[in-house]
């Protein structure tokens, strides 16, 4: 199949990255496995590097760069958002609380989507807000299934202790009650991503008046069946 797009530059460009599939390559290898000539190869590698496209490995091979992990992660980023947010209305609409999706970033947790409760009082997270990982429902589901070192470093400061996140991953649900903020209650559930890890938190915050001192017994079946929907359709997207 003829896969020339008549932009010239280009198909020699996607050429190089494609031969990268498999692994580093040396300008030589390069050569063999586009067939192109030696300088022209040379020249697009040189400026798909540039470009954070490419880069080299410890024996100055080349391999895929950076920029390509990044354009990935965004995409993924964006398919998740596209998945969540009609999960994240059905569930608000379900509990009639707001509801929210939490990725981590660093030592904090980033509401990415979000779908408000319309009236009455409500626990508001605007999208874009940096949470703690110290504290909250949300937390406690992106710190559960972390690999044991990064699990301790993640604990000190915590509210919550190596025990709580134990009957988190036994459950696989959590819910906190005047942990992050006085006066709100959440209950959270993991989104898995390939693989199986986890990749976001679902959540429904409100009032503890509403939400009571036990969240869980009202929410955590909605919560967790809204995670186990968007966990399956980005597999299937996937």
């Amino acid at each position: 199949m003829d896969n020339s797009s008549g932009v010239g530059v280009l198909d020699k460009s996607v050429a190089v990255l494609n031969s990268l599939e498999s692994g580093p390559a040396s300008l030589a290898q390069l050569v063999h496995a586009t067939g192109l000539a030696r300088p022209t190869a040379h020249r697009i590698a040189v400026a798909l590097e540039r470009h954070r496209l490419l880069a080299r490995d410890g024996q100055g091979r080349f391999i895929l760069g950076p920029r390509i992990a990044e354009l990935a992660t965004a995409a993924g980023e964006d398919r998740l958002l596209a998945i969540a947010q009609p999960v994240l209305i059905q569930l608000r609409d379900h509990t009639g609380e707001s509801a929210q999706l939490y990725r981590r970033q660093g030592d904090s947790r980033i509401c990415v989507a979000a779908a408000e409760r319309a009236t009455g009082l409500r626990d508001t997270v605007p999208v874009g807000s940096a949470l703690p990982m110290t504290a909250g429902s949300a937390a406690q589901i992106l710190l559960a299934w972390e690999d044991p070192e990064r699990l301790h470093r993640a604990l000190r400061g915590s509210v919550f202790s190596a025990s709580v996140l134990a009957q988190v991953r036994r459950r696989g649900w959590a819910a906190s009650v005047a942990e992050r903020e006085a006066g709100v209650a959440s209950v959270s559930a993991p989104v898995r991503g390939q693989g199986g890890k986890v990749a976001a938190a679902v959540s429904v915050s409100g009032p503890i008046e509403r939400l009571t001192r036990s969240p869980g017994r009202l929410h955590s079946a909605a919560v967790t069946a809204a995670g186990q929907r968007i966990s399956e359709a980005l597999r299937r997207a996937g």
